[in-house]
């Protein structure tokens, strides 16, 4: 389905107002099978489990990053990330807040925020390009948005790779651009929707604005230092802030 999109995007008239989606913190409330990951990566290190506001900063940057930053070496590394992804996207060790009784693994330890399916119709509707841009793995986005129904609301799903070479948002923003020919000469513009100071930089790094989302993971002030275009505090506020900053442009 996603090739066919693809070449269906490559064909499209040009001027397109292109919405770029965070997932983690802005489309899903996803943090206890992020954070449940990580306590079993550090306890399968024998490394001591980083406090509860570090766990909470895992969830946004690549897992490289914050493992770097909770003093992870360099020389395992690559181990502690490939034990964070069994747990993450393979291991069916946790309960299911959707299903009790059941076992998962992490990346379905997730619900959407109520609203979120509502707000991407209506985009659509609106005529908006609408791409998923996630510095998780694109892997892991896939079955994510399959489970959770996002897929048919989206028009493409862009995260990083699994070999570093896609692992920031501005890469994977930069990725999303080439995939679906986007054309600022043409007209083209985008904005980003998102909840991190990693959504914020890398869109800007990309010459695009963000918009923040005040129910996710950023904590207090971050949004602001980076400089967010606006912020905004509910999910019904989408679409409207989104048509506001396009109209005004």
């Amino acid at each position: 389905m996603r090739d066919v999109r693809e070449r269906n995007h490559h064909m499209a008239q040009h001027p397109r107002n292109v919405v770029l989606l965070d997932l983690d913190g802005t489309l899903t409330k996803s943090d206890q099978g992020i954070i449940q990951s990580v306590v079993k990566t550090f306890e399968a290190l024998g490394r001591p489990v980083p406090d509860d506001a570090e766990l909470h900063r895992f969830i946004g940057p690549a897992i490289s990053e914050s493992l770097q930053r909770n003093h992870v070496p360099d020389d395992e590394l690559d181990h502690a990330i490939a034990i964070y992804r069994s747990y993450y996207a393979d291991k069916a060790v946790f309960d299911d807040p959707n299903n009790p009784g059941e076992k998962v693994p992490g990346r379905f330890v997730n619900v959407v925020f109520p609203g979120i399916p509502e707000q991407l119709t209506k985009l659509r509707a609106d005529g908006y390009f609408l791409a998923l841009a996630s510095c998780k793995p694109e892997y892991q986005c896939h079955p994510i948005c399959e489970r959770f129904h996002l897929t048919p609301l989206l028009d493409g799903i862009y995260g990083a790779s699994t070999d570093s070479s896609r692992l920031d948002k501005d890469q994977v923003i930069r990725y999303c651009f080439e995939s679906i020919g986007f054309d600022s000469a043409a007209g083209d513009r985008a904005l980003m929707i998102g909840d991190r100071y990693t959504d914020i930089d890398g869109a800007r790094a990309c010459g695009v604005d963000t918009i923040g989302c005040r129910w996710g993971y950023a904590p207090a002030g971050e949004m602001e230092e980076h400089g967010a275009y606006r912020i905004i505090e509910r999910v019904d506020e989408i679409e409207p802030a989104v048509n506001a900053y396009f109209a005004a442009r």
